[in-house]
């Protein structure tokens, strides 16, 4: 396919997505699986320019003064891929495939100056979310929002079970891996541009043998700030499909014992495998039952709950889920962590420590949560995450991530990864 066909299928895309109101990654399957003619560098670039354009979405509609796929994917094709409107007319008239050619409006809108907007939109938040936004990041909101409407990298995790940073760059030069700023086991592939395609290391030797994890540096920093080492009681209370359970198993050297716990099923199920193949023989999988972790109450030295969140720190990944976020759902999430929080608590035995994480950058999830557990919770009190920082991870901590709650707040912006929040909250012996 030609540029002109990509242009109209990612416009095809996107019109399904708002039609069927489904996820992206759900209409952009199912375009694939109606057009087997597409290859995959096909399916790479009409992918990257659906959500090029949704996350941007907001800016884009502004610059164009409409909001349909078609503007906007236009918008993307000009603004963010530097295609001259006059190329893409000499395009589009000799494709069938191709869409109507622009028009002189449209052209004309293409010149419309960014900066005009209001910060919201060049910030491309949804409006509701600005007070939250200020309080978080004060003056700076606008540049990180801005910061989480670009591409995500690729990280990984090297496994320190089976193998090593060095082996692992040297098996993934190919794609211009390099090493992580921040996570001493840390590796990464930088995002492309314009059609680039996203490597899928999972079906590479290394992965396959159990070399390393794909997971975002974030979520490498909050579990290796979490502390965990040989010979630990550690209960991972929502460890989903385990990729924290999988980075504190590497910390503890397969010494001591993680307890590996989800409220749901089905998150739960890829972990057995996933341990399997990290070769992590320190971790008991706890199936949701009735009183599946009674005999762990006051005993645990860390408890993790990376909570259930909005997942407004992922939005470079999943940007068609910060145009549906709402209070309520907000609200729901708030009243789940606070229940989480207080149920954890019970597993702390004294002189422990309660890891409390989220991929939220919204206050109301991170510091105001952390704050409302201290005031019902007063045997805990927050831990310093200076000396954590500096024994567990390859850089020094920016002065810039310290929460008003004593925590710390990773962004796209401040850190190069996904947005994450982190505190510890120690009990009293």
């Amino acid at each position: 396919m030609r540029l002109p066909g990509r242009l109209s299928a990612a416009i095809e895309v996107l019109n399904d997505v708002e039609a069927r109101k489904r996820p992206v990654s759900e209409a952009l399957k199912a375009w694939g699986l109606g057009n087997r003619f597409a290859g995959a560098g096909d399916r790479a670039a009409i992918g990257n320019l659906v959500y090029d354009a949704l996350r941007r979405r907001a800016s884009h509609a502004f610059i164009m003064g409409d909001d349909s796929a078609r503007a906007l994917v236009l918008a993307v094709a000009v603004l963010d891929w530097h295609n001259t409107p006059e190329t893409l007319n000499a395009a589009f008239a000799d494709d069938a495939h191709a869409p109507a050619q622009l028009s002189d409006a449209e052209i004309a809108r293409l010149q419309t100056d960014p900066t005009t907007a209001p910060d919201h939109i060049r910030a491309d938040m949804p409006e509701w979310l600005v007070p939250s936004l200020q309080r978080a990041f004060g003056p700076n909101w606008v540049a990180e929002g801005q910061a989480m409407a670009g591409r995500p990298s690729l990280d990984m995790r090297v496994n320190a079970l089976k193998s090593n940073r060095d082996r692992v760059l040297k098996n993934l030069k190919r794609f211009d891996a390099v090493q992580t700023q921040f996570s001493p086991n840390g590796v990464t592939i930088p995002p492309g541009e314009r059609d680039s395609r996203t490597p899928n290391v999972t079906t590479d030797e290394g992965y396959l043998k159990g070399w390393f994890e794909v997971q975002d540096q974030g979520s490498q920093i909050v579990a290796a700030l979490a502390g965990a080492r040989p010979g630990n009681q550690v209960l991972d209370l929502c460890a989903g499909a385990g990729g924290k359970t999988l980075a504190l198993a590497a910390d503890m050297t397969n010494k001591g014992q993680i307890f590996a716990y989800d409220s749901d099923r089905n998150r739960l199920a890829p972990i057995y495998d996933r341990l399997k193949r990290n070769g992590a023989r320190n971790v008991q999988v706890r199936a949701p039952l009735d009183g599946a972790l009674d005999d762990l109450v006051g005993k645990m030295d860390r408890v993790v709950v990376d909570a259930p969140c909005t997942g407004t720190g992922t939005w470079r990944r999943r940007p068609d889920t910060k145009w549906k976020l709402t209070p309520e759902l907000l609200a729901t999430r708030q009243a789940e962590q606070s229940a989480i929080l207080d149920d954890a608590a019970r597993f702390v035995k004294p002189g422990g420590t309660l890891i409390y994480i989220t991929c939220s950058i919204l206050p109301e999830e991170n510091d105001d949560q952390t704050t409302a557990f201290l005031a019902r919770q007063p045997q805990f009190v927050v831990a310093d995450i200076a000396p954590l920082w500096q024994s567990s991870l390859a850089a020094p901590m920016s002065p810039e991530l310290p929460s008003v709650a004593g925590g710390i707040i990773l962004t796209p912006r401040r850190t190069a990864t996904d947005g994450f929040y982190f505190a510890a909250l120690t009990r009293a012996e």
